[in-house]
């Protein structure tokens, strides 16, 4: 195969294959007898992977380590991790184009900006959630969506499970969005109380009660999570409330993070209805 060739298969400059010759990245292959570069299937494959490397941002110096490392294996093992790698890079795609056909469809729907890009799932939450606000929207409630999309989008594919088990279970459940309403007024009302005032502690047990049952079950709160921080995540979560919302929160989890009873009955001393 002669270089041009070789760049048309790879998909990159004769400059590029050149340039990772001089920096030793790709071994100088036979020349035939008129001096010009003969390319081997192997040496197609060696390129690919630099060119896979450099695409995942790995620095040309970082890419020749990990070369160093494959100079003992079979081209059959250096093949089946390509492939894997393109299958790996054909289902990220698939993903972000599923992903990418529900913003449309919200953009065709009307779906306010403030609300995308969102699951089909939460969008329906969210305008349920408007559609039955008794009055003016609720600050807490324009900070909870905020605060849920945000989960979706850095939960990765699995970690939000919780959140579609919300939206599903609101869905079936007719008073389960004016609950969530009143629970959204009593943190209102915090927003200027102690942090010793008793409604903290009636909010935190009726947030827990409005959340469905089959979501409070798949919730998983990590250690820490309610404890007092200086900085990261949770120091700059806890700062956006008001002290007496922000205690009313950490009670919550903590409530949250207590055993589900086995029989899938409530501890009513601890969730209240």
């Amino acid at each position: 195969m002669r270089i041009g060739e070789l760049a048309d298969l790879v998909g990159i400059s004769t400059r590029a294959i050149r340039h990772y010759h001089r920096v030793g990245l790709l071994p100088e292959p036979t020349r035939r007898g008129n001096g010009y570069r003969d390319y081997s299937l192997r040496d197609a494959v060696e390129l690919a992977r630099v060119r896979r490397l450099v695409e995942l941002g790995l620095s040309l110096a970082e890419v020749g380590d990990v070369l160093a490392g494959d100079a003992d294996r079979d081209l059959a093992d250096i093949l089946r991790e390509l492939d894997a790698d393109l299958a790996g890079q054909e289902a990220d795609i698939r993903r972000r184009r599923v992903r990418l056909a529900q913003l449309l469809r919200q953009a065709d729907e009307g779906v306010p900006a403030e609300q995308a890009p969102v699951s089909p799932g939460l969008a329906a939450l969210f305008s349920s959630m408007a559609d039955a606000a008794p009055g003016p929207e609720s600050a807490m409630a324009a900070k909870d969506r905020e605060v849920m999309a945000l989960m979706e989008s850095v939960s990765g594919a699995h970690g939000a499970d919780w959140l579609d088990l919300m939206a599903e279970g609101m869905a079936d459940d007719p008073g389960a969005i004016e609950q969530a309403h009143a629970v959204y007024a009593l943190l209102d009302e915090l927003a200027g109380a102690a942090v010793d005032d008793p409604r903290v502690e009636v909010a935190a047990q009726q947030i827990v009660a409005s959340i469905p049952e089959s979501a409070r079950r798949a919730i998983r709160i990590p250690d820490g999570a309610f404890e007092e921080a200086d900085e990261g995540f949770a120091a700059a979560f806890y700062t956006d409330f008001a002290p007496a919302q922000a205690a009313a929160i950490r009670r919550t989890l903590e409530l949250l993070k207590r055993p589900y009873p086995a029989d899938g009955s409530d501890n009513e001393q601890e969730i209240a209805p």
